[in-house]
């Protein structure tokens, strides 16, 4: 069996084909094969993406379940090592969190529903993480808690989190709520030896995200976070009684904005030289958020890369982080 090749994504290999969906009319009814041009329509296995291919470029769509879908350029990726620099995202990637963070969705869950019991489901994990928490939120109301708005469910999330961080804070919280993934130390160690230029990027909100960072710098005795990476980009802070908020909750992963933000503002690192950064990431929002930003993309295995089926637009996929160093040097 022959690869696939689809303009922006390239070749698509046999054993990925099953992560793409053939579908004959995608992006909420916009396009349907064989009118305007349009040549194939895939989505992923999770279905939180439509890929619109034509005979010169393949255009992405990202669904919203806050009612904000956008359509996005898919640009061919390319990377050249030794990387110039290297883009982590936090939970999952650079700190494993994604099980704290499903618990705070779950037990804010349990307080719409009045019901101290409840448990979300296995196969509730792939809309739970990686996007925003509003979409989190949303995809739980309409699952379990129809007619339950957005807003109230945002008031118990933010109750339950902050508590939580000021527990975990004064050393009394959730043991093993924030741990460093295996070998982070000696894996930014090695990019900082080397030079290589390093920006962490989170679709969290700032209140949550960095405690999770400064909690695993603690741990690993690196210091102020803010002293070792060269840029460090979140969501911004959450809109509230004398807050105003900034990125918000309809912009982050798998929407190119953080990953753009970072490459661009960040490290001051122009598009024609994209092909010298690389991002790394656990989940599929956040390696779709990758390649619309207009760079390759190393998946880390213990996330949802393959529930996601974003396997197809990965330069290539590890086990650990430490095993991503042949490929971000060029070995």
């Amino acid at each position: 069996m022959k690869d696939i090749m689809i303009p922006g994504i390239d070749a698509i290999r046999p054993e990925h084909a099953g992560d793409l969906i053939d579908l004959q009319e995608g992006a909420d009814g916009l396009f349907r094969v064989g009118t305007d041009g349009v040549r194939r329509i895939l989505t992923t296995r999770d279905r939180k993406q439509d890929f619109i291919a034509f005979a010169d470029k393949t255009l992405c769509h990202i669904k919203s379940a806050m009612g904000h879908p956008a359509l996005y350029p898919m640009a061919a990726a390319r990377f050249s090592g030794p990387a110039e620099a290297v883009l982590m995202d936090l939970d999952g990637t650079s700190v494993h969190s994604e099980a704290f963070w499903m618990w705070v969705i779950e037990q804010t869950t349990s307080r719409l529903l009045g019901d101290p019991s409840f448990r979300l489901k296995h196969e509730d994990e792939p809309h739970i993480s990686g996007h925003s928490v509003s979409e989190h939120l949303q995809y739980c109301i309409d699952t379990y808690c129809p007619g339950k708005s957005v807003e109230e469910a945002r008031g118990h999330y933010f109750a339950i989190t902050r508590h939580e961080m000021a527990e975990i804070t004064a050393g009394r919280g959730r043991v093993g709520a924030f741990t460093p993934a295996p070998g982070l130390k000696e894996f930014l160690l090695e990019l900082k030896a080397r030079n290589v230029r390093i920006g962490l990027v989170t679709s969290g909100l700032f209140e949550k995200a960095w405690p999770e960072i400064v909690d695993a710098f603690r741990v690993l005795g690196m210091g102020d976070p803010k002293d070792f990476y060269d840029a460090i980009i979140s969501a911004g802070y959450p809109l509230g009684k004398g807050l105003t908020g900034t990125l918000g909750e309809l912009a982050p992963k798998p929407h190119p904005w953080l990953y753009a933000e970072t490459v661009r503002v960040g490290l001051g690192i122009p598009p024609e030289r994209y092909h010298r950064v690389i991002g790394m990431e656990d989940s599929g929002a956040g390696v779709i958020s990758i390649r619309l930003a207009g760079m390759a993309a190393i998946g880390v295995s213990g996330g949802n890369l393959a529930k996601s089926g974003v396997r197809p637009l990965l330069h290539g996929e590890v086990a650990d982080l430490r095993s991503a160093l042949p490929i971000i040097f060029g070995a």
